[in-house]
C-alpha cells in the first residue's frame, strides 16, 4: 500500500513510537507522550497535523519514558518520571498523561509525589503547529511556510496560519494555565504524598469555531467512547477456547472500529481507512479488500465503501490525476498540499485493481441480505467498471488488463505490490511497464463471475452468459500465457514485451480463490507456495528465497503480508488443501501473539527458526486495515461460513485446528436478523436463523458454479 508519488518511504518515527487513531484523525509521539518536530510526529486531522511539538517539562527536564499502553486504539496511558537534577538516580515525582484523539487530543496530566517533603513544580508544555499537510511530514519534504500569528487569551492560546489564501487554526486550552506565545506552564508545589493533575485539550477550529471535544471525567461520554460503544453494540461477540486466539479477534475488531471514517459529503455513510499512521483515508484496494473481509462482522461497511467509490468514480481522462471513465480511484486526500500534489484535486486514481475490485465486492454484497433496489442502484457503477476494464484496462486488445503510469509524477506499480521496485524477473531485473499482473486478471474473472451471478439473479440470462464466456477465455488465455512449464508456477506478470515476469511470487495465489487456475495445474502451485523457500513459519513470502531481488526485510521483495496470506489461505480452502490452509492460518495468529494481538501491515520475511518472534518491518502502518480484518477472514475462511440469502441459504462446514478450541458467536448479522454460531471441530449449529433461510452443513458453491449450474439449468447440489 502506497500513497500518490510514496516511492520514498516514510522517514523513521523513532523507537517505541506510539500511534493512536480515530476515524480520520491520529497522532504519533514518542513514548513519553512527547511530540516532537525533528521525528515525523504529529496530531494530524482530515491529513494535516495541527499539533507538530508537545513537549512537556518539569523543571526544565525532559520526562524520562516508564511505559506506554495503548488501552483503546484511540487512548493511551504514558507513565514517566522527572529526572532529578542532583544526580541521584531515583526520582520523587512520576507523571501519568491519559490520552485521546478525536477531532485533536485531549490529555490528563497527572504528577504525583512520592517523597516526604513538598515538591516545587514548574510544568511547561511547549507547543507548535506547522500545518503541514501529511505527505510533507511523511516524507520529510516541508516546503510551505504559513504565515503564523498566535493569539492568548485567558487559559488559551490559538495558532493561525495562513497559506496562498487558506486558513488554519488551532486551539490548545490548559485549565488554570498561564499561557505565553510559545508554551503554557504551571507553578505548583505538590504536598508529600499528595497528587496535581489538569486537563489539556488541542482542537481545530471549523469555519471559525471550536470543535468541542467532552471530558469523559466530567461525566460526558467522550465522542470516541460513544462511537465505540455504538460499534461494539453492532458487531458479533466471540468467545474462544484459545483465549489468544479470541484476544486477537476481539483487536481486530477494536481496530476496525477505529479505522472507520465517514464520508464527508454523506456523515451517515461510514467507509473503512486504509491505515495509520499514513494512510487514514478512502483507498480503492485496500477499503474494498478489508470491507470484504469484514462482510461477516458488519457488511454495511462495505456498502458504505462502494457506495462513497460509486460517487467518485472516474468520469474522464485526466492525465494529472490518471483518471479515466468508470475508474476506481487509488486514494482520496483532504488537505490543500495534498490536493496541489494530485493535479489540483483530491483523487488520485492510479490503480490497476480497483475497479475489477468494486464489481467482485459487490457481488459479494449482494449475497448479504440487502435490497435489491440498494444493489440496482449501484449495478450502473459496474457496469462503468466493466467498460473501463474493456477500453482503459486492456490498453492493447489481448485480452489482459495491464498499467503504465501516465504522468512522471505517479505510481510506476500501481497493484497491490505498489512499491517501486515491486515487480521483477527471476534474475532480480526489474520489469519494464505496461505489466499486466496475475492477480489482476483474477481479480477480473472474479468480476465477471460476480456480475454474471448479480444479472442471473435478474432473470438477464444473456448478459450472465456473454459474461460468462468473457470470464471461460480469460482463463483460458491466462493459463496459456502466463504458466511457466519448465518451472511449475505461474508468472507474477506479462512485462511490456509481452514476456512472463518468472519471479516466484505470492501473487499467484490469488488466483486459486477466483478459481482462474486450471485444476491440473493447482498442485504444483500450492507446492511451490508451501516451499520453505516461500513459507518461512510466520506466512508465505511475497517472493522466494532464490529469488535474484529477494530482501527479507524489503516492502514486497521477501516480505510476509497477513492480508496476501488470508487470500491464499482462502483458494487453498478452495481446491480442498485443509492441512496447508490451517498452516498459513494458525501461522498468522500466532504471529499476531507477538505484538499484542494486532496484526502489522506485513513483517520480515526471516525465516521462523532463524527468530523466534516475527521480525518488524521498521515502516508498517499498525493498525492497518486489511491486516486488521485478517485474523476475522481467518477465522471465518476456516469456519467456511458464508451467505446467500438471494438463494436460501447459509453454508457452514468447519475445519478449525484443534489448537482453536470451541467458539460461540452471537449477534452474527445475517440480512436484518442476527444469528448465534457454535463450533465445536467439525461439528456446528446456528440459531436465530431467519425464516426461509437454510442452513447448509458443507462448503458454499463458489459463484462461478452457481453460474455455471444456473446457466446450465443444473440443480444447485
Amino acid at each position: 500500500m502506497a500513497g500518490w508519488n510514496a516511492d520514498t518511504a516514510a522517514g523513521p518515527l523513532g523507537s517505541g513510537t506510539i500511534t493512536l487513531v480515530e476515524g480520520s484523525s491520529f497522532c504519533i509521539s514518542a513514548p513519553n507522550g512527547d511530540i516532537r518536530p525533528e521525528l515525523p510526529h504529529g496530531v494530524f486531522h482530515l491529513d494535516t497535523r495541527i499539533l507538530s511539538r508537545w513537549q512537556l517539562t518539569i523543571n526544565d527536564q525532559p520526562l524520562e519514558a516508564l511505559a506506554a499502553e495503548t488501552k483503546e486504539p484511540y487512548r493511551a496511558l504514558f507513565a514517566c518520571r522527572v529526572p532529578r537534577s542532583d544526580g541521584y538516580a531515583d526520582s520523587p515525582l512520576v507523571v501519568e498523561r491519559v490520552r485521546e484523539v478525536g477531532a485533536g487530543i485531549l490529555e490528563e496530566i497527572t504528577v504525583r509525589n512520592y517523597s516526604k517533603q513538598p515538591a516545587a513544580c514548574r510544568i511547561t508544555l511547549t507547543v507548535e503547529a506547522d500545518f503541514a499537510d501529511l505527505f510533507e511530514v511523511k516524507e520529510a519534504r516541508i516546503t510551505r511556510e504559513w504565515k503564523e500569528t498566535r493569539r492568548l487569551e485567558g487559559d488559551s492560546l490559538e495558532i493561525r496560519g495562513q497559506w496562498e489564501g487558506v486558513r488554519k487554526s488551532v486551539v490548545i486550552r490548559a485549565e488554570g494555565a498561564g499561557v505565553g506565545a510559545k508554551a503554557l506552564g504551571f507553578k505548583i508545589t505538590i504536598p508529600p504524598a499528595g497528587q496535581w493533575s489538569t486537563r489539556v485539550s488541542v482542537v481545530p477550529t471549523l469555519d471559525g469555531s471550536v470543535i468541542p471535544f467532552a471530558h469523559p471525567a466530567r461525566g460526558e461520554m467522550s465522542p470516541s467512547d460513544r462511537r465505540r460503544q455504538e460499534w461494539v453494540a453492532k458487531i458479533p461477540v466471540l468467545q474462544m477456547g484459545n483465549r489468544s486466539i479470541e484476544r486477537t479477534i476481539r483487536r481486530s475488531y477494536e481496530d476496525l472500529g477505529a479505522l472507520r471514517i465517514q464520508d464527508p459529503d454523506h456523515p451517515d455513510r461510514v467507509v473503512v481507512a486504509a491505515g495509520a499512521p499514513w494512510f487514514m483515508t478512502l483507498f480503492g484496494r485496500d477499503s474494498l479488500w478489508a470491507s470484504e473481509m469484514a462482510l461477516p462482522v458488519d457488511p454495511s461497511l462495505a456498502l458504505g465503501t462502494l457506495r462513497t467509490l460509486a460517487d467518485r468514480q472516474g468520469t474522464t481522462v485526466d492525465i494529472d490525476t490518471e483518471e479515466e471513465p468508470g475508474k476506481i480511484l487509488h486514494e482520496v486526500r483532504l488537505d490543500v498540499g495534498s490536493g496541489r500534489a494530485l493535479g489540483g484535486k483530491s483523487a488520485y486514481y492510479g490503480s490497476v485493481d480497483a475497479t475489477p475490485l468494486f464489481v467482485m465486492v459487490l457481488g459479494s454484497v449482494s449475497r448479504w441480505g440487502f435490497s435489491k433496489d440498494t444493489i440496482t442502484a449501484l449495478l450502473p457503477n459496474a457496469d462503468r467498471a466493466l467498460d473501463w476494464i474493456r477500453d482503459y484496462g486492456d490498453r492493447d486488445g489481448d485480452g489482459f488488463v495491464e498499467y503504465a503510469r501516465l504522468n512522471e509524477h505517479g505510481l510506476v506499480n500501481q497493484g497491490w505490490k505498489d512499491s517501486w521496485d515491486g515487480i521483477n524477473f527471476a534474475d532480480g531485473t526489474i520489469a519494464e511497464p505496461p505489466l499486466a499482473l496475475s492477480e489482476v486478471q483474477a481479480y477480473v474473472h472474479g468480476a465477471y463471475m460476480a456480475r454474471a451471478w448479480i444479472a442471473y439473479d435478474d432473470g438477464d440470462i444473456a448478459l450472465a452468459s456473454e459474461l460468462r464466456e468473457r470470464a471461460d477465455r480469460l482463463k483460458q488465455r491466462f493459463n496459456e500465457e502466463f504458466w511457466l512449464p519448465d518451472k511449475g508456477y505461474f508468472a507474477v506478470a506479462l512485462d511490456a514485451d509481452k514476456r512472463p515476469v518468472d519471479a516466484c511470487a505470492s501473487n499467484m495465489g490469488h488466483c486459486l480463490w477466483f478459481d482462474l487456475i486450471d485444476v491440473d495445474k493447482v498442485p504444483s502451485v500450492v507446492e511451490h507456495l508451501m516451499s520453505p523457500k516461500m513459507f518461512s513459519g510466520w506466512g508465505v513470502r511475497t517472493l522466494a528465497s532464490d529469488m535474484g531481488a529477494y530482501n527479507p526485510a524489503s516492502y514486497h521483495n521477501g516480505s510476509v503480508w497477513p492480508h496476501d496470506n488470508a487470500l491464499i489461505m482462502s483458494g487453498l480452502l478452495r481446491y480442498g488443501y485443509i492441512e496447508e490452509a490451517q498452516r498459513i492460518g494458525t501461522a498468522l495468529l500466532e504471529a499476531a501473539e507477538y505484538s499484542g494481538g494486532r496484526l502489522p501491515e506485513l513483517f520480515c520475511g526471516f525465516d521462523r527458526d532463524k527468530f523466534t518472534e516475527p521480525v518488524p518491518y521498521p515502516a508498517a502502518c499498525s493498525p492497518q486495515a486489511w491486516a486488521a480484518t485478517t485474523p476475522i477472514h481467518v477465522l471465518t475462511s476456516l469456519m467456511r461460513y458464508d451467505t446467500h440469502l438471494s438463494l436460501g441459504g447459509i453454508w457452514l462446514d468447519p475445519v478449525l485446528p484443534p489448537s482453536f478450541g470451541d467458539l460461540h458467536i452471537t449477534n452474527a448479522p445475517m440480512g436484518s436478523s442476527r444469528v448465534t454460531i457454535d463450533v465445536s471441530g467439525t461439528d456446528s449449529q446456528v440459531s436465530g436463523v431467519p425464516e426461509g433461510i437454510t442452513v447448509h452443513r458443507r462448503q458454499r458453491p463458489y459463484i462461478t458454479q452457481l453460474v455455471e449450474q444456473a446457466l446450465l439449468k443444473k440443480p444447485d447440489g
